[in-house]
């Protein structure tokens, strides 16, 4: 193939999830062999729907999506799907290969080489950290050689060398590849353009150049467009002001008045819908639990993971109101163990004190309810059930009346996310537990998030390997598990 090579096109492409819920409105784009792109959008504009219509999980509704005659590709999906968390690593990696027994064995470990992973081959998918099967997710599309790799968040849950790692192993990747992150300098390492899915006119737009040359780009055109549309607003008010003058003199000064009123009508149609998926979630805080007082949390010991083998150690932690607490370690230590261990109440070695309300975000998302609507997963968490109270901090972190009625398992991951974020406002906690919360989110959104953690007077055990992130939150302490 070489190239020159078109291997994916799509032409006048529509796709919508039912009646009330448009994606894309005729699409065109085209990649080309050996090209490297990013795919960026709003959370929920549907960049995940893209993938699915390349790989044919899904049709579009019109135009036509054209890949390569005998093009292979693969995804790496965001998350672990739930149906294989009960898999051995062999039996989840044999969905993907056929070969002979000493074979399959011999590619998987080559391949877990390739993502910086060693386990035994026998061991399930679920005993895995959350950084851990993102390598896994990410090495079941590599063990295929796909000619299309599509990576959805390929950074999520990795720490840093194995950030590193997946960096280097695409800048030597031959073949064609799209990626959805929110990571930056992790895309400007081997991309060359962004492909821009437009949330309002659901279009693709394309740009060459680096993930800040593009935000930068849209951001001076969307300042163009707002100033446009304030001269065309203010010639439009001038019109009809001069059409109402001259209608109350009546004769042909009423023709006059007609023809102002017409051009006012024009100079309408001439404005520019500002693009909408550049909206922000508002600034917000996280109510800490009334009559917080004294200790609220105490660690004597906990464990790690060495070798897949676990690991004893002492502490001596105390955590009031005002303490926050930055948990550091490699991928597949325990943090996110740890964590859950914490949370559940369930940790030797941690006690939380009485009457303490724990608000936890876990990174999968597991403590969703996929089958609740929105609407029912954030009036179960609040003490007062407020539904005026509820639709506004569901509005200040742009989850819309639509939103709101739709079941948890239908949003994007990013959506998900934001809903985690309501929950812990509705909820008051008085404890807050937080494993990676920027995975999926929206780069926009970050320096709100991070400015709401920061100011968060209770309790607060952060796990984040995102460093940028953790610099703008005010942090008391650190433990480091590798140390």
């Amino acid at each position: 193939m070489s190239r020159e090579e078109t291997v994916v096109r799509f032409e006048k492409v529509s796709f919508e999830y039912g009646y009330d819920k448009p994606i894309l409105d005729e699409v065109d784009f085209s990649m080309r062999q050996g090209s490297k792109m990013t795919l960026m959008g709003q959370n929920g504009a549907g960049k995940s729907t893209i993938f699915q219509l390349i790989t044919g999980v899904l049709k579009p509704d019109k135009g036509s999506v054209h890949v390569g005659q005998g093009l292979t590709v693969a995804t790496a999906k965001q998350v672990m799907p739930r149906d294989q968390s009960h898999l051995s690593l062999r039996d989840f990696f044999g969905q993907y290969i056929t070969a002979e027994d000493y074979e399959i064995d011999k590619q998987i470990d080559e391949i877990l080489d390739v993502v910086h992973l060693e386990a035994p081959h026998d061991r399930i998918i679920k005993s895995f950290s959350g950084g851990q099967q993102a390598r896994l997710l990410l090495a079941s599309a590599l063990i295929q050689d796909p000619d299309l790799l599509l990576l959805d968040e390929p950074t999520n849950n990795l720490d840093k060398a194995g950030i590193a790692h997946l960096t280097q192993f695409l800048i030597d990747y031959h073949k064609t590849c799209i990626v959805i992150s929110h990571d930056a300098d992790f895309l400007n390492a081997f991309t060359e353009g962004v492909l821009y899915l437009d949330v309002h006119s659901q279009k693709i737009e394309r740009y060459i150049g680096n993930y800040f040359d593009v935000v930068e780009e849209i951001a001076i055109r969307r300042e163009k467009e707002n100033m446009k549309n304030a001269q065309l607003a203010k010639k439009i008010q001038e019109n009809k002001d001069k059409a109402n003058f001259f209608a109350h003199k009546g004769g042909k000064m009423r023709l006059v008045a007609r023809r102002m009123r017409d051009k006012a009508a024009e100079m309408e149609e001439e404005k520019v819908d500002v693009r909408r998926e550049d909206k922000t979630i508002r600034p917000f805080t996280i109510p800490v639990q009334p009559d917080l007082s004294g200790e609220i949390l105490r660690i004597t010991s906990f464990s790690t993971m060495k070798n897949h083998k676990p690991k004893a150690h002492t502490a001596n932690i105390s955590l009031k109101k005002n303490s926050h607490l930055l948990l550091v370690g490699p991928n597949g230590i325990g943090k996110s163990t740890l964590l859950e261990s914490l949370a559940s109440g369930k940790a030797d070695g941690a006690s939380i004190s009485s009457g303490i309300s724990v608000g936890y975000y876990r990174q999968d998302f597991s403590t969703l309810n996929f089958e609740d609507t929105v609407y029912e997963s954030l009036m179960s968490v609040m003490v007062e059930k407020d539904e005026q109270d509820l639709r506004s901090v569901a509005a200040g972190l742009l989850i819309t009346s639509e939103l709101i009625r739709a079941k948890i398992g239908s949003l994007s991951e990013g959506q998900k996310g934001l809903v985690a974020f309501a929950r812990l406002v509705l909820q008051r906690p008085g404890l807050l537990i937080l494993d990676e919360p920027t995975n999926h989110i929206n780069f926009r959104h970050l320096p709100v998030i991070a400015a709401a953690l920061d100011a968060y007077e209770g309790a607060m055990i952060l796990v984040s390997h995102v460093p940028e992130f953790v610099e703008q939150i005010r942090i008391d302490d650190i433990l480091d598990l590798e140390k």
